[in-house]
């Protein structure tokens, strides 16, 4: 089908390791599995576009429909292929409710004025969702919900391909080698993607994580997260219905959709991230367009809260100081923020893309979340640092959001508020200060203690040393 062509040029050397990989995976398939993505290509015209023929084999597999999801708004992409990509945030349903309501009946029984819509209203990667009215008893109104319940034969399917991940990935490993390409670290990532997304079936715990942000966001009036209705299952989740569309629709005027984008960055990063305490910050992991609405009446709800990381209030830390090494050309500070985030394996590699990242910041690069991905991706790519899974899954949520930020306001810049949301921390902060002990990263808020402060003021004159002399040495 001669689907790698899609890759972009400039990644055009990994076009035929894609092709292996994408061979490799689609072989080990049932032969079942096979004849129905070879019938499904059939079956669509001779002259269709290899976009489209990409999005009919996505739909037949889950977690190659999960990474279309994550890229779809990935501008690297050519428009065509990201707009066929994004069709998969938000499917028309195809599964037939006979399949399903034998699975419902069983696990809701009879319940006193629930009635169940005839036909779903969405399709997702591993579920489908139906519309319901619950008529509760001494209620005055109808309540409106949705009920979240599995597509038939989707956990077999998931897991037939979350078995193939672990082996893709050495697989991979062996083709760059054969390629002449950076030998990335795909076993470990892959088979840490692989155990994250089969969280995506397990309804339970995504009920937990819907109660859990509900309390988080509960004193943010600009934000909806659906409520959990008594009579969900552990396969079945009943909430409430959320009425709106994709925030990625261009419904409003220019200033109004950059107030939007602001709002998304708020709650989906600053928020969890200056609030994070000992517990740790958690994040929603797959915020791609379609489990972002904006409301009618203003507001973003959130939904999809199967996949979600947490950071350690240390990580939440290490990250602040990366930045700060990086705003005093500070590599050592650099590195020892890299080693609480990952696990060094390559000093050599890891101080040479530290210094090459310096020497970006000193050219006028800011340092923000761009600069630190673009770190992080360089040190996982060449294999110079092993990263944990959590930090796996926020780099994977970051991807998502770059995507789909600028295709909800192209001028909104996600530095500007997480700096923003920081400062305010700070300051709600300083009555603290003088009362908790030098190195207390606690209570003061922007995760600085008075030490990080003293040590910056103490470091200017080194830090302009470094800006015109350079760290060669």
């Amino acid at each position: 089908m001669r689907l790698t062509e899609l890759v972009p040029p400039t990644y055009a050397g990994y076009r035929p390791l894609l092709a292996d990989g994408l061979l490799y995976f689609l072989e080990r398939l049932s032969p079942i599995r096979q004849q129905a993505i070879f019938a499904a290509q059939l079956g669509l015209p001779s002259n269709v576009s290899r976009a489209r023929r990409m999005l009919a084999l996505f739909r037949l597999c889950p977690t190659l429909h999960k990474l279309g999801q994550v890229v779809a708004h990935d501008r690297r992409l050519s428009l065509d292929l990201r707009l066929r990509l994004q069709e998969l945030e938000t499917l028309v349903p195809t599964d037939s409710l006979v399949a399903i309501r034998p699975l419902l009946e069983r696990e809701l029984g009879q319940i006193a004025g629930l009635q169940i819509g005839r036909k779903a209203i969405a399709e997702a990667s591993v579920a489908v969702v139906l519309p319901f009215l619950w008529r509760q008893a001494g209620g005055t109104l109808p309540q409106r919900g949705v009920l979240k319940i599995l597509r038939p034969g989707v956990q077999d399917r998931l897991n037939e391909e979350l078995a193939i991940w672990p082996a893709l990935g050495g697989f991979l490993e062996e083709r760059c080698a054969h390629y002449g390409l950076p030998v990335f670290d795909y076993h470990n990532t892959l088979e840490t993607v692989a155990r994250l997304l089969a969280n995506e079936v397990c309804l339970d715990r995504e009920q937990t994580h819907l109660s859990q942000a509900a309390d988080f966001y509960a004193c943010s009036p600009d934000i909806f997260i659906p409520r959990l209705f008594p009579f969900s299952t552990p396969s079945v989740t009943a909430m409430e219905r959320v009425d709106g569309c994709k925030v990625t629709r261009q419904d409003l005027p220019a200033t109004e959709m950059r107030q939007r984008a602001e709002r998304i960055i708020r709650a989906l990063l600053a928020q969890p991230f200056w609030a994070c305490q000992e517990a740790g910050a958690v994040f929603h992991a797959d915020p791609h367009a379609g489990n972002l609405m904006a409301t009618p009446d203003g507001r973003l709800a959130i939904i999809d809260w199967a996949l979600t990381t947490r950071l350690s209030k240390r990580q939440c830390e290490a990250v602040v100081q990366l930045v700060l090494g990086a705003v005093t050309l500070n590599d050592r500070r650099i590195c020892a923020a890299i080693a609480v985030l990952g696990q060094p394996v390559d000093d050599a590699r890891v101080q040479a893309a530290v210094k090459e990242s310096i020497r970006q910041v000193r050219c006028g690069n800011f340092p923000g979340f761009g600069w630190m991905t673009s770190l992080m991706d360089t040190l996982a790519s060449t294999s110079a640092v092993r990263f944990p899974e959590e930090v796996i899954l926020f780099r994977k949520a970051l991807l998502t959001l770059s995507g789909v930020l600028p295709d909800v306001s192209p001028q909104m810049n996600m530095d500007g508020v997480l700096i923003r949301e920081g400062a305010m921390r700070f300051f709600k902060g300083l009555a603290w200060r003088p009362w908790v002990w030098a190195d207390s990263r606690g209570r003061v808020g922007a995760h600085l203690s008075n030490a990080d402060l003293f040590g910056l003021w103490a470091e200017l004159p080194a830090t302009a040393l470094r800006f015109w002399v350079g760290n060669d040495e």
